[in-house]
């Protein structure tokens, strides 16, 4: 085989050497030498024009016969239209049949709901129920425009002064969506250049905000203060444009990856002393934290703002205050259907920080606004929050009831004794924190959130190292605490996009509506469940 093509190749180029040698080849015509190359090029434009004048082939068509249609679509296998769900993406949602209350419907059972975040437990609460009732036989469901486009409704203008009036701010303006309220604050203040120092475990809704202002964004260590102050600290000796920059730290008060709770006092101390600006989002403590329900502001007795006065002289009167104003809290934000039971979103601030935000704020310009009736559920909400001595009432009871059988078992009386003179919204507090009495001793599963945060975040003790392995570990012990348990709870399973890199948990969303036995029927379950899923890998 190969000495053939050998003889072969050596027979072309014998022909080839004949025709740059042959007489013709070498000939001069008008002075022009005439090489073998002309010869060779001759003959391939040769070849080449009777290619082109050849008809491409046809092959006689004929229609296919049964057999082979038969046999083409047996043979055909169709491409999905959509991609197959990975591993972690074949847990089923439980799908509610009933309104989100302490206690829900799933698949047409009644399941303990530890999944939404219920706090006050005024889901359905009758006044809500009729003041929505009564907003929507007067303005319908929507309000069909964006609030600078006839979108404002009375009873919008009614509900940033009820919050404002509630939390002791100058002003208040109401987003349409709890999420969209703090990544439309964050760009409508910090642009390109600007500054943000924030916590690395916030939620995504500000890790979107972030990414719309295009400012430097510098993160420091999850709840740490050390790192803060080191992070401040660098920037303002690093940077000599810093002191002329908008320069902001961007915290929440419970973070809803951890269930921590910021210590306010020391971000106001770093605030004052490297000159920063503060932004906080209070989604999980408005109406839960402090003694009346106002927040982490109230918790710490932080003053959202400081007032001064001077003298002047008046003409009139011969004397005038010059009152100056300091924010300790410059921009609060918040999500109002974690508490409220209702939607949408609210910030308050100054007047000059209120009135920024209604030509610059993208989920307040280009967003219709909140439907009439939920403002509505929001100012009635505060109106029971401040002044329904049932709810108070009810809150009480639930923790002597709870705290009463907790102390039976080797728990120390004093802390409840000494707290207990003191109860209002703080009840809440001692649900949350004596329940987890309790569910420390799950096997396998560690309280990674605050004493007193009303939302308590199970992590695994023992990680597996994989984010992905984690998940599907909880969603398992989630899966089996509702079909075999009928107790509702949630996973912190994140997006693609999510930039938070805290361990993942269960969350339990603690609700004043919870009763003795849904908490103890919980904590059971969630031990029955982790004991069987985590058998194996502790």
């Amino acid at each position: 085989m190969a000495s053939s093509f050998t003889n072969m190749a050596d027979t072309a180029i014998e022909w080839l050497t004949m025709a740059f040698e042959a007489p013709f080849a070498q000939a001069v015509v008008f002075g022009v030498h005439i090489g073998g190359h002309l010869f060779v090029e001759g003959l391939l434009l040769v070849v080449i024009l009777f290619l082109l004048s050849q008809k491409s082939y046809k092959p006689p068509k004929r229609p296919l016969t049964k057999k082979e249609i038969d046999e083409l679509c047996d043979e055909w296998v169709p491409e999905s239209l959509i991609p197959p769900l990975s591993e972690e993406k074949q847990y089923e949602i439980p799908v509610l049949e009933s309104a989100a209350g302490p206690h829900t419907v799933v698949e047409g059972k009644e399941v303990v709901n530890f999944a939404s975040a219920n706090y006050l437990g005024l889901m359905g609460h009758e006044k809500i129920l009729d003041s929505c009732t009564a907003s929507l036989e007067k303005y319908g469901v929507g309000s069909c425009s964006a609030r600078l486009c006839y979108g404002t409704i009375d009873v919008h203008l009614d509900c940033e002064a009820r919050i404002a009036k509630f939390l002791g701010t100058p002003d208040s303006i109401l987003y349409s969506y709890g999420l969209s309220t703090m990544f439309s604050a964050i760009p409508a203040f910090s642009k390109k250049g600007d500054i943000i120092v924030v916590d690395e475990g916030v939620h995504w809704g500000i890790q979107n905000g972030l990414y719309l202002s295009r400012s430097t964004i510098v993160y420091f260590k999850h709840n740490d203060m050390e790192s803060l102050q080191n992070t401040l600290e660098k920037i303002t000796q690093e940077s000599k444009r810093a002191k002329r920059l908008r320069r902001y730290i961007v915290v929440e008060a419970v973070y809803q990856n951890s269930g921590q709770i910021a210590p306010l006092d020391e971000i106001i101390r770093l605030k004052e002393k490297y000159r920063f600006r503060v932004l906080l989002d209070e989604s999980n403590s408005f109406g839960v934290l402090g003694s009346s329900g106002r927040g982490l502001t109230e918790h710490y007795r932080v003053p959202v703002s400081v007032i001064s006065a001077g003298l002047l002289i008046d003409s009139s009167c011969g004397y005038c205050s010059l009152v100056l104003q300091v924010d300790k809290i410059d921009i609060i934000t918040a999500a109002m259907g974690h508490a409220l039971a209702t939607e949408g979103g609210f910030c308050t601030g100054s007047e000059r920080v209120i009135e920024h935000q209604r030509l610059s704020s993208s989920g307040y310009v280009f967003s219709a606004s909140l439907p009439p009736y939920l403002a509505t559920a929001a100012v009635t909400a505060i109106d029971i929050l401040e002044k329904s001595p049932e709810l108070i009432k009810k809150l009480k009871e639930n923790v002597a009831v709870l705290c009463a059988d907790v102390f039976s078992s080797d728990v120390e009386e004093v802390s409840f004794r000494d707290t207990f003179s003191n109860l209002g919204v703080e009840a809440l507090h001692l649900i949350g924190a004596c329940w987890r009495k309790r569910l420390s001793d799950i096997p396998g599963l560690s309280v990674a959130s605050d004493p007193l945060s009303p939302m308590v975040y199970l992590v695994l003790k023992n990680s597996t190292g994989s984010v992905k392995s984690d998940l599907q570990l909880l969603e398992d012990i989630a899966d089996c605490a509702l079909k075999e348990h009928g107790v509702l709870v949630v996973t912190s399973k994140r997006s693609i996009l999510d930039k938070c890199r805290l361990p993942v948990g269960i969350r339990l969303f603690v609700s004043a509506g919870h009763t003795e036995s849904d908490l103890c029927k919980t904590s059971k379950a969630l031990k029955k469940a982790s004991e069987a899923v985590l058998s194996g890998h502790n």
